[in-house]
């Protein structure tokens, strides 16, 4: 899930046929603080379809600890399994020799989608929205995008200091490539998955950028791309919140760690990262074994190990129907 509708459809058809089904959520649905509602309203309508929906699984499966704890604290589903199954990484996609490079720039790679019109467009209106009752947490969304890094990258060039690239791979919007249209930026546009890869992989420095919350408060998803991004082995530039993308960052060892909106600490990153690579060339890689885990053959045994638990009572209790829920 997404399209979280997708749940009516597998109440019914558990319904129908007597199994169970497991709610495997990508993001956290009404609890994820990117998902910013027209009004406190539209908020917990949304809070109520959610609940209704997982109640009616026989399992539920959410991507991130945070998002797990959310969950069980948000709808206390009674005797409905609720665990965090992460998302990860093939470990095929990484098994050739890294790419080789003759370029010798010092090249930044930001994979994925930018946030900056949708960023803008919240900013603009966050304190009505707040004021309604819009969102549970006070989230600036324009730190998911390459605006703060930009802003580094050019006090960096002021200072005079070496010169950098920063390679941006995705589907780009206008707002986007507004901001990207400087000599440094190299804008790849939609690649392939194995091209993302190999291009993450021929980095000096990846990018994670992600939206601002405020101190102490605990973001609920971590970036799909965070999983590749420690495959690759390549340091990484971290400009991330509290919560587990920054507790595994932390665990793996090989990525500088700051707030979204913190330039200095960007330009002090991205600086002692050039440093580094004129005195050793060899950069710091994430610890073997916490990356480990996230590989997808690992994830997989989990859910497989959820369905057996799930299949070894017996068969389920047929699923509530949502008709009545959600409509058909």
């Amino acid at each position: 899930m997404s399209p979280f509708e997708s749940s009516a459809v597998a109440a019914r058809l558990s319904d129908r046929l007597g199994v169970p089904w497991v709610a495997d959520l990508r993001d956290p649905w009404a609890l994820d603080e990117m998902i910013v509602f027209p009004s406190g309203i539209h908020r917990r309508l949304a809070l109520r379809r959610m609940r209704r929906a997982l109640e009616s699984a026989n399992a539920v499966v959410m991507n991130t600890p945070e998002a797990t704890r959310r969950v069980s604290t948000a709808f206390r589903l009674r005797d409905t399994p609720v665990r965090t199954i992460t998302n990860g990484f093939d470990a095929e996609d990484f098994s050739s020799p890294r790419p080789e490079r003759t370029d010798g720039a010092f090249r930044i790679v930001h994979a994925g989608y930018l946030h900056t019109e949708l960023g803008y467009e919240h900013r603009r209106r966050r304190r009505v929205r707040r004021l309604l009752g819009a969102t549970a947490f006070d989230v600036d969304i324009l730190t998911r995008s390459h605006v703060y890094l930009l802003e580094a990258l050019s006090r960096l060039a002021s200072a005079g200091g070496p010169p950098v690239e920063l390679h941006l791979a995705g589907v780009l919007s206008a707002g986007d490539l507004d901001h990207a249209r400087q000599q440094f930026v190299k804008v790849h546009g939609y690649l392939s998955h194995r091209e993302t890869v190999e291009l993450i992989r021929s980095a000096d420095l990846l990018f994670l950028p992600m939206h601002d919350l405020p101190a102490g408060v605990r973001a609920g998803i971590v970036p799909g791309k965070t999983y590749e991004y420690l495959a690759a082995g390549r340091p990484i530039l971290a400009a991330v919140p509290d919560g587990d993308a920054r507790d595994l960052l932390t665990e793996a060892g090989n990525a500088y760690l700051c707030r979204p909106k913190d330039l200095d600490a960007m330009v002090e990153a991205i600086s002692t990262e050039l440093a580094r690579r004129r005195e050793a060339p060899k950069p710091r890689e994430p610890d073997a074994r916490v990356v480990e885990r996230y590989e997808r053959r690992r994830l997989t045994a989990q859910l497989a190990e959820l369905f057996d638990d799930l299949l070894g009572q017996g068969g389920a209790e047929p699923a509530t129907s949502l008709a009545t829920a959600d409509g058909p």
